[in-house]
């Protein structure tokens, strides 16, 4: 099988083929756009000296209409010639030297001069490079300013105009091309929204792009414990109908029996039964506590020694009523877990509750907290011998309790074990949690 391309070198290609495109496109119109520029400069240098030689001196003025001409051109600008021969003025093609005040020849440069143009008039600006060979000529060409800058203004909307009329294609590209390289993502996304669930449906891996594995196989993942969680939703849905019908199949029985010949024993028995169901719709009522505070509870430190030794000290006055012998062992250090503290206490007080309630009188009950290199617990165990292992529904409701404690372990991070239990002790059930850096 070959290697998958990469997403990231696809997406690259399609921005790196955009932005290609985008710079062919400018460098286009530059080009255009400088060719065109150099062709009117060239020919408004070429009107410019042929008016400038062909004008007679008698009407040179500084006010001159000449750009109005029959051969004017946009970047034609009205040039001013002065010549010198030593000191001696030769040449003065606009009749500039009086107003520039120039007695002698300038000094070679550039520079910005100004000229007054009569009373109350505003002075005008004008650029000047004045030059001198060997043998003492001079001469000085001045341009107006005003005309400078109209050309330059001309020359930059030469030059913007085309990229703003280049800009909607150029987004146009970038859009294209954004679209085309999501287009493996979006199909990806509605591959996961097709996805059914509950029909055991996984998402499929031929995806092209080695990217999209890790994202495909935590989307997998994800199913599985959604098809985990509901398989155990209906096994828990199934243990609730065996755990009931029992009972009320019982209490309509003896409901029956009693209205009819009503005895002591078959009141008693409808006592049980209305009992049996009870408690198992406490423990269901004690679920749905669970699964509707679990997310608003805040984890605490909770003690697991001082917790063990609060729940045995309920339950002694009943573990003494019916014959049984409750028992703690705990360290003398703390041993600490960071839980809801409400779920803690609730999944030990079921265990102690199972033990006393699912084994015969003279039963031995003991609580063991510990703390190990890799573990930390607290465990519930009896030489009851009870027939109920974990997971299986028992009768009297004793499976629906380890499932509510299952629960209530997933819920704190920990893990509902059996077994391992140590003589004389045949039934052991253990809260275990992992042993972290940050608990030890």
């Amino acid at each position: 099988m070959s290697a998958r391309p990469s997403l990231q070198r696809h997406l690259w290609g399609w921005a790196a083929g955009a932005l290609v495109m985008v710079w062919l496109t400018l460098a286009l119109a530059a080009w255009n756009s400088g060719h065109h520029e150099a062709r009117e400069i060239t020919d408004g240098k070429l009107v410019s000296v042929a008016r400038l030689l062909l004008k007679p001196h008698d009407q040179a003025s500084l006010d001159t209409k000449e750009n109005q001409a029959t051969h004017r051109r946009e970047y034609a600008l009205e040039l001013i010639v002065l010549r010198w021969a030593g000191d001696r003025l030769v040449e003065d093609t606009h009749a500039m030297a009086p107003l520039l005040g120039l007695t002698t020849p300038p000094s070679p440069g550039l520079r910005t001069v100004r000229v007054s143009q009569g009373q109350g008039g505003q002075p005008r600006e004008w650029r000047m490079y004045a030059a001198a060979d060997d043998q003492g000529n001079r001469a000085a060409v001045l341009v107006d300013m005003d005309e400078r800058y109209d050309l330059g203004a001309d020359l930059a909307e030469h030059v913007v105009l085309p990229v703003l009329l280049v800009l909607p294609l150029v987004m146009l590209v970038l859009w294209l091309a954004i679209r085309r390289g999501l287009q493996p993502l979006s199909r990806l996304s509605a591959d996961v929204a097709a996805l059914d669930t509950t029909a055991g449906q996984r998402l499929q891996s031929d995806h092209r792009f080695r990217e999209f594995a890790s994202s495909v196989e935590a989307i997998n993942h994800l199913v599985d414990s959604l098809q985990e969680q509901a398989r155990r939703e209906r096994a828990f849905a199934s243990d609730v109908a065996h755990e009931l019908r029992t009972p009320l199949a019982s209490l309509a029985l003896g409901a029956a029996a009693a209205r009819q010949a009503p005895t002591p024993e078959s009141l008693e028995r409808l006592e049980k039964d209305a009992l049996r169901a009870g408690r198992i719709l406490q423990q269901l009522l004690d679920l749905a506590r669970v699964q509707r505070d679990a997310l608003a509870q805040s984890s605490t430190a909770v003690d697991l020694g001082a917790l063990a030794a609060s729940v045995v000290e309920d339950h002694v006055p009943r573990a003494y009523e019916q014959d049984h012998e409750l028992a703690l062992l705990r360290p003398d250090a703390a041993v600490k877990v960071q839980v809801p503290a409400m779920l803690a206490e609730l999944a030990l007080r079921n265990l102690v509750d199972n033990a006393i309630r699912h084994t015969p009188a003279g039963t031995q009950i003991q609580v063991d907290v510990w703390s190990g290199p890799s573990s930390r617990g607290v465990s519930v165990s009896d030489d009851g011998g009870r027939a109920g292992a974990f997971g299986v529904p028992t009768s009297d409701g004793l499976g629906l309790g380890l499932r509510l404690v299952e629960r209530m372990a997933e819920q704190m991070g920990a893990r509902l074990e059996t077994g391992d239990a140590l003589t004389p002790m045949t039934t052991r059930f253990a809260l275990v949690w992992p042993t972290s850096d940050s608990q030890k």
